[in-house]
């Protein structure tokens, strides 16, 4: 029952996440809310961390129960997966302000924003995502419970859903600009060019 329960979070989590980013809430919200939007970031931000630690809680009180016992190669492999997640993450998050990304320095208008394509986004659309599935899929493989496969069968589950509605933003936003960028960059797995 644990685990329909934590299905059930990161159902919650990954839809609000989804509704609270859409582009068409962002319009009317920027309408009802006028100057006090510019914190909407902000808000976003700090109502997904606490969803995110309410997972965590609810995530170490599941009782660990192994699907298979790690060691050895599997581990260091999962660890490793983790680690490289990690480095994407870090090195994409260059790209762009930490501080704005949040909501700590309000949001200015999207117009003067530019589509990033250098670093990892020259190789996928979504490293974020990217690093998310390799921490997963590491965690998964060092600690080999039930639980680490729920939280990874999830995220799977979600991509496809979460790229579609991050897209949409993107293209109302840098228009046939994001549309040729798309048609050349892979979302989340990189092609390797000869």
């Amino acid at each position: 029952m644990n685990y329909l329960y934590l299905i059930l979070l990161w159902a919650l989590f990954y839809a609000l996440h989804s509704i609270l980013a859409a582009g068409k809430l962002k319009r009317i919200l920027k309408e009802k809310l006028g100057q006090a939007y510019k914190w909407y970031r902000l808000f976003y931000s700090l109502f997904s961390l606490f969803l995110f630690i309410l997972l965590v809680l609810f995530t170490l009180k599941i009782p660990p129960q192994p699907v298979f016992y790690p060691e050895g190669l599997a581990e260091y492999f999962g660890y490793m997966l983790a680690a490289f997640g990690t480095i994407i993450m870090v090195q994409s998050s260059k790209a762009w302000s930490l501080s704005k990304f949040i909501g700590l320095k309000p949001q200015d208008d999207s117009k003067s924003e530019h589509l990033i394509v250098s670093g990892w986004y020259k190789r996928i659309r979504h490293p974020l995502y990217a690093g998310l599935v390799l921490i997963f899929i590491g965690y998964f493989l060092v600690s080999g419970t039930y639980t680490s496969l729920v939280h990874l069968g999830c995220l799977i589950i979600y991509l496809p859903i979460g790229i579609y509605f991050e897209e949409k933003n993107l293209i109302a936003q840098f228009g046939q600009d994001y549309l040729n960028y798309r048609k050349e960059v892979p979302a989340i797995i990189p092609k390797f060019r000869r």
